[in-house]
């Protein structure tokens, strides 16, 4: 029912959510859920009346609590162990199938759920980067909130971030190494873009590189 259910626009409006809930969610300190009070109350306590110069660091300007509660808490762990429980249920799925298959002797749905668990693996192998890449920062700023007392090393914190920002470069190389489809798309594009070769080339290379696999 996959065809029936995920239609090109049902597929745009997802998509569409996505981005809409990431803005909203991303611009939250700018509409107030940040430091600045706090630092302007900290102002009026030690009587001071010029302009606060502010240390250009993260953890100065944005508030700790929105990035535990609301930002961890909310939208990157639940979906996370969702995410995990339904590739639990779609490999433990996928095996009942490869199984069944096995006994009736057929080639057909051997070679189909044998891609599926293929795919399967390769997204959940993004799942597993995206939690390796971003859970460390969260358990950093965890212990910020927590326990104010406690310093954790600078190099811990740029490496914490260094990984965030490196999982968005990760995505596309796993797909590329792990799925035929994306591996052909983006020859295509590099081929059109950056070769600037014409689509006879592109064609030719795409044929190429799937009679190689």
């Amino acid at each position: 029912r996959y065809k029936s259910v995920v239609t090109p626009r049902r597929a745009a409006v997802a998509i569409a959510c996505c981005w809409i809930v990431s803005f909203l969610v991303g611009l939250t300190p700018m509409f107030g859920w940040n430091n600045l009070n706090k630092m302007r109350r900290t102002q009026e306590l030690n009587g001071s009346h010029t302009d606060s110069v502010i240390k250009c660091q993260f953890e100065t300007v944005i508030s700790m609590e929105y990035m535990v509660y609301f930002n961890f808490f909310v939208w990157v762990l639940p979906p996370l162990l969702l995410m995990l429980l339904i590739y639990l249920e779609v490999f433990n799925l996928i095996r009942k199938q490869l199984n069944k298959k096995v006994s009736s002797n057929s080639n057909d749905p051997q070679k189909y759920y044998g891609k599926e668990l293929k795919i399967a693996k390769s997204l959940a192998l993004v799942l597993f980067l995206f939690a390796l890449s971003w859970l460390p920062l969260h358990v950093l700023n965890c212990i910020t909130l927590f326990c104010p007392s406690c310093e954790t090393p600078h190099i811990l914190t740029y490496i914490a971030i260094f990984l965030t920002h490196g999982n968005s470069a990760m995505n596309p190389i796993v797909y590329a190494f792990r799925i035929k489809k994306f591996r052909t798309a983006f020859l295509q594009i590099w081929n059109q873009y950056f070769c600037c070769k014409t689509n006879k080339n592109i064609t030719t290379t795409t044929t190429t590189t799937e009679q190689g696999n």
